[in-house]
């Protein structure tokens, strides 16, 4: 198989390239900027990189693929012949949410416009399969107490970042419809896993509990927000799952694409994760409740997917969430330069 993996140097990217190399025999070609999130560090975490299956190949994807970036994706030979990729996983994002409420206009001009330059290479060299990465924000809060979000619910997204990812996703329902794209749509829900920046919720806690600082939680008490982590290396798995169980045409003249929500094992408030993570490093958390209304405009209190879908179709999570976040711990402690 040759798959086209964008922003492989990215936090759940590098983690689907380590997993994609550990368990199956795909050749991966990976695009990345390197200009936002995307760091050659995580790369070089890949204890069983293999540079006879990786191509990197550095390229901007606001920018349109070139003549040459093309021959080189395509392995196109001075005969003109060409080896055409069977999977195109489109990742490549920026994913922070506080920074697209302070510049919305960098966040959607970079998301959308990347997810339609992936799109109109895809279009020219259409794959067996193309899989589009969102998230479960782009359904926005879900209700207290409800089993989540289910495929095709309303999207109803609260923040610019999750309305960029709402536009890749429609953008991508449109190749589908208007150019016979085989593609399909994964809804994920918040990643955790080693390499991941200080910027989000669990190594910031890592970090605030090894320096004896107090966490920042937000919410009041009985109304702290909660999340269904889940480790990169099951997003890679699902992907995996998928992409074996589809036929290369995937819902041909059906009335739309499939798309599938990728969901953890446990749901946790953030008081409860925080916590758990200071157990797991032997120390008490200091922490502070501070009003869900101070984090930023268009916060959400609770995400949820439900992941019935894929359960019938057999997947489950292969790392649980709590032996995940113990894992991720202990290795963020073995290795302070990700956290400091």
């Amino acid at each position: 198989m040759k798959v086209l993996l964008t922003g492989i140097g990215g936090f759940i990217g590098s983690h689907c390239l380590e997993y994609f190399l550990e368990s199956t025999d795909w050749q991966i070609f990976g695009i990345d900027s390197f200009r936002h999130k995307g760091t050659v560090s995580r790369l070089n975490e890949i204890v069983n990189y293999n540079p006879k299956r990786v191509k990197l190949l550095v390229h901007d994807l606001t920018v349109p693929i070139d003549r040459t970036l093309e021959n080189q994706l395509l392995e196109r030979s001075l005969h003109n012949e060409t080896r055409d990729f069977d999977i195109i996983i489109s990742m490549a994002s920026d994913s922070a949410v506080e920074r697209s409420v302070t510049n919305p206009t960098a966040c959607w001009r970079n998301n959308c416009e990347l997810a339609l330059n992936v799109l109109e290479f895809a279009r020219a060299n259409p794959p067996k399969l193309f899989v589009q990465i969102s998230t479960d924000e782009v359904y926005g809060a879900a209700e207290p107490d409800s089993k989540g979000h289910h495929e095709w619910d309303v999207i109803l997204p609260s923040n610019p970042y999750s309305a960029s990812k709402a536009a890749q996703e429609a953008l991508a329902i449109s190749y589908w419809r208007t150019y016979n794209l085989p593609v399909i749509v994964m809804n994920i829900m918040n990643a955790v896993g080693e390499w991941q920046d200080k910027e989000k919720f669990l190594p910031k806690c890592i970090w605030k509990v090894a320096t004896d600082q107090t966490m920042e939680i937000y919410g009041e008490p009985g109304k702290i927000g909660s999340r269904f982590y889940i480790h990169c290396k099951n997003i890679a798995d699902a992907i995996r799952f998928l992409s074996e169980r589809l036929p290369a045409r995937y819902l041909e003249g059906a009335a739309r694409p499939d798309r599938y929500n990728v969901v953890g094992d446990v749901e946790m408030d953030n008081l409860e994760a925080a916590k758990y993570v200071a157990t797991v490093m032997g120390k008490e958390l200091k922490y502070k409740l501070i009003p869900s209304e101070s984090a930023r405009p268009g916060y959400d209190k609770r995400y949820a997917l439900d992941g019935t879908k894929m359960a019938k179709l057999g997947w489950k999570p292969p790392i649980p969430t709590l032996k995940a976040i113990e894992r991720i711990v202990k290795w963020s402690m073995e290795n302070p330069h990700w956290v400091v």
